[in-house]
């Protein structure tokens, strides 16, 4: 409860007194009183009405009433001059360090006695003052001081800094932004002000965080106060930090709304754990499976996480597949295991490639080199000769592979029947697909554009081109991949074992079961399907016709492949999967909320540089088909760069049809907001 001001019966008229006005003291002549009201004249010559208990609580000397306003003025202005003067002379730190830890609080007159045998009226007014302005080391609690500990003090020193250091940001940073908007409205580079050395990097890390969308509640005000006046348009920060230089032209501001790290640098904090895995894995004891595994993947490709072997069992298949185990010396729940989950998954960008792990491990130790011993889960498969799975099969083993070919060549092989398991791999492919269409699969081919950057920042160039199917290699991955992650989690459920499950258990009607390679046959379909969602209860995918699927084809790659297979494994090893269903729903519910933050990046970055290579090419026209009529608009699909645009029908004319080729170009492209538009289309 707040203590109230202490002052005697009445205040007589000729007192002279101080009251609070505009945050400073004020000294004041007491005129009239009358029932705690009083009449007063202010050293400034005013006259004015005001309650007793605004009074400060040092009052005198006290005066004869009887005297004139010159002389009223007089007393003022002396006992003004007299207060100034002792207030200068006074050290309220040193003051504070005589009263910190003897009391909490106490009045006035205790702290004048600290400096003075006998304070009069104006020592006493004067140090009032003083410790008024003391603010972080003293509390006015009228009618006494509140003296804060050391602790508070340093806090409230701490805020003052603060305070001090974000107002010269603000100002600083509002001439700097209207000067950078300015500046990138004409085009042309800022004129910088001079700026001080610990405002402009508080500056550059508010517009750095804003683009990142990830400022905390005193920049987020900041940013407020310093971006008004500006446009309220999308990715203004971005612009701004541009203009400024402190961001390059393309950014990727994608990565920093997801806080995923690009490159390999991020690994280097877990340079000692990476070292406790590298010393496990070398003194691994282990049995050496011979089985002869190939690998197929790009030619680029570094992090590779599967292989096989097929050969002719009767009339059957004997298949195994190979996977890599990264998890086979990991420490779940370390800092880099946190760190990669946090990065969920690699991503594949135009820019480049950013793995999930340490690519000392992810392309490194754990890849599935060729010549190279390394961890892997084998599952052997068998088929009778209409491939029809019969058994599936999983064991833990060390695998050498014997070859790593590329898409190409192995496409190749099995066009010539040059390699004769790689022919039967085909076969078996051919098979499991057409059982799966048979189920209802909905499979998708369409052109796979390759996008290539040439030269940086401004002065990038975007190049695309298509990249040469090889569709019986192609096939033969796709399937066998298909099979794994569906025929793994048909054994975990028989066994019990809880898994990261993708589902789309969805009904579909009879014609969306085929394979689609026409645009606007592949529109139709992706409209009938839904997004899989992650979940530990094994149910039908739709589009791939499979009663489960969990993927752990891909544990290099993604981090919910790689819990799959720390569960099969430690099930394998032990009989109890490492998390059960209670752990592995919690970490699926967190788990899936990051996986849809970054893959947001891998979704959108590689169209923001498809509308780049359309910027760049706005005049010049491209082939498009109308892939959906609907009303005022129509769609067309541009297969060559794999993205969809939206006319108005009245720019195409008026009878239009699924399959229907244009010739178009564009009015606008603005890659950063995602805007195109048609600017002319001609029939083909």
């Amino acid at each position: 409860m707040a203590k109230k001001t202490i002052l005697s019966p009445t205040v007589r008229p000729g007192t002279v007194v101080e009251f609070m006005h505009g945050d400073q003291p004020q000294l004041a002549w007491v005129l009239e009183e009358a029932s705690g009201k009083l009449r007063i004249l202010t050293i400034n010559k005013r006259e004015i009405k005001l309650p007793a208990s605004r009074l400060l609580p040092w009052q005198g000397p006290v005066a004869h009433a009887e005297i004139n306003r010159q002389e009223v003025q007089d007393i003022l202005n002396t006992h003004q001059e007299r207060r100034g003067e002792i207030q200068a002379g006074l050290d309220v730190m040193e003051l504070w360090e005589l009263a910190q830890g003897e009391l909490e609080t106490a009045p006035l007159t205790w702290f004048a006695g600290l400096l003075w045998e006998e304070p009069g009226p104006d020592e006493v007014a004067a140090l009032g003052r003083a410790m008024l302005t003391a603010k972080t080391h003293f509390k006015f609690r009228p009618p006494n001081f509140e003296i804060w500990s050391a602790e508070q003090v340093e806090q409230k020193m701490r805020q003052k800094t603060e305070e001090k250091e974000r107002e010269a940001v603000i100002a600083a940073g509002q001439t700097l932004l209207q000067e950078l908007w300015t500046a990138f409205s004409q085009g042309r580079q800022p004129k910088l002000p001079d700026l001080d050395n610990e405002v402009a990097p508080h500056l550059e890390a508010i517009l750095k965080g804003k683009v990142a969308e990830l400022l905390d509640e005193t920049d987020r005000k900041i940013w407020t106060a310093i971006s008004k006046g500006l446009p309220d348009i999308p990715h203004i920060a971005l612009l701004l930090a541009q203009s400024w230089g402190i961001l390059l032209p393309h950014h990727n501001y994608l990565l920093d709304e997801a806080e995923y790290q690009w490159g390999n640098e991020w690994s280097q904090s877990y340079n000692n754990e990476i070292s406790e895995i590298e010393h496990g894995f070398s003194n691994h004891e282990h049995d050496f499976d011979s089985t002869d595994f190939v690998s197929i993947d790009a030619i680029t490709t570094k992090d590779i996480d599967d292989a096989f072997h097929i050969e002719k069992d009767g009339t059957g298949y004997r298949l195994q597949i190979a996977l890599a185990r990264p998890e086979a010396h990991w420490k779940f729940g370390s800092p880099l295991d946190k760190a990669v989950m946090s990065r969920a998954t690699s991503l594949y960008l135009p820019e480049g490639t950013a793995h999930m792990m340490p690519e000392q491990l992810g392309t490194g130790l754990y890849s599935l080199l060729a010549g190279e011993k390394r961890p892997t889960l084998i599952t052997e498969f068998h088929f009778d000769e209409n491939g029809i799975l019969q058994s599936t099969t999983p064991r833990l083993g060390w695998t050498r592979i014997k070859t790593n070919i590329t898409y190409e060549d192995a496409d190749h092989a099995i066009e010539t029947g040059t390699d004769e398991n790689l022919v039967i791999a085909h076969q078996l492919a051919e098979q499991l697909i057409e059982r799966r269409i048979e189920a209802g699969a909905c499979v998708i081919r369409k052109p796979e554009p390759v996008t290539a950057l040439e030269g940086q920042g401004a002065q990038t160039k975007v190049k695309i081109s298509l990249k040469e199917s090889s569709p019986r290699s192609e096939l033969v991955i796709s399937e066998f991949m298909i099979l794994a992650n569906s025929g793994l989690a048909l054994w975990a459920k028989e066994n019990d074992i809880p898994l990261l499950h993708r589902t789309q258990d969805i009904a579909l009607p009879q014609e969306s079961a085929g394979i689609f390679t026409e645009p606007a046959a592949i529109l139709r379909a992706v409209k009938l399907l839904l997004p899989p969602t992650l979940e530990t209860t094994p149910k039908r995918h739709a589009a791939l016709a499979v009663p489960a699927y969990a993927p752990i084809t891909s544990p290099l790659r993604r981090y919910t492949d790689f819990i799959n297979m720390a569960q099969v494994s430690s099930f394998l090893m032990s009989g109890v999967p490492r998390l059960d269903v209670e752990e592995l729903d919690k970490l699926a519910l967190n788990l899936g909320m990051r996986i849809r933050s970054v893959s947001a990046v891998q979704r959108f970055r590689p169209r923001y540089w498809k509308l780049v290579y359309l910027a760049q090419r706005r005049k010049e026209f491209q082939s498009a088909v109308v892939v959906e009529d609907n009303g005022s608009m129509a769609t067309l699909a541009m297969p060559h760069i794999q993205i969809n645009v939206r006319a108005p029908k009245k720019l195409l004319g008026d009878k239009l049809y699924p399959g229907q080729q244009f010739q178009i170009n564009f009015s606008r492209v603005d890659p950063l907001t995602n805007e195109i538009r048609i600017g002319e289309a001609l029939e083909e």
